[in-house]
């Protein structure tokens, strides 16, 4: 993402319903509504971001870079949290979920583990976008 424009982030080519920033954002919230919402633990990211990218959402507005700047951040930051909460033994309340591929998730752990392969399947989409928008 560092060397593409705000403009190449925003950008949704011909054929698709999103964007290379809407899949860093997604990836995101993802984590956040996985791990931390089906535990019933207070989310890291505001609710607002989680509603704009979750699953079954696309772009609907240019994102700033202010908020570009912001989720890169929180990239981080919500990875290192994460693994601090787990550590620290919060997500005790899991509620068991299946995802839309299938997989069921019993507990933090199962959820972690989906998280990763969730984030790899969206790398893969932002690579492809990349190119289109280069």
């Amino acid at each position: 993402m560092n060397d593409l424009s705000i403009d190449s982030l925003n950008k949704i080519p011909t054929g698709f319903n999103n964007n290379i920033i809407w899949n860093f954002g997604h990836i995101i919230a993802t984590q956040q509504v996985l791990c931390y919402q089906l535990a019933n633990v207070h989310t890291k990211i505001g609710i607002e971001y989680i509603q704009k990218y979750a699953k079954g959402t696309k772009p609907t507005v240019y994102v700033s870079q202010k908020e570009i700047d912001f989720l890169k951040q929180h990239a981080l930051d919500t990875i290192e949290e994460l693994e601090t909460d787990f550590r620290s033994n919060v997500f005790n309340n899991f509620q068991p979920y299946t995802t839309g591929f299938g997989v069921r998730l019993n507990d933090i752990t199962d959820a972690i583990k989906y998280v990763s392969t969730h984030e790899t399947l969206h790398l893969g989409y932002a690579m492809a976008l990349k190119k289109l928008v280069q």
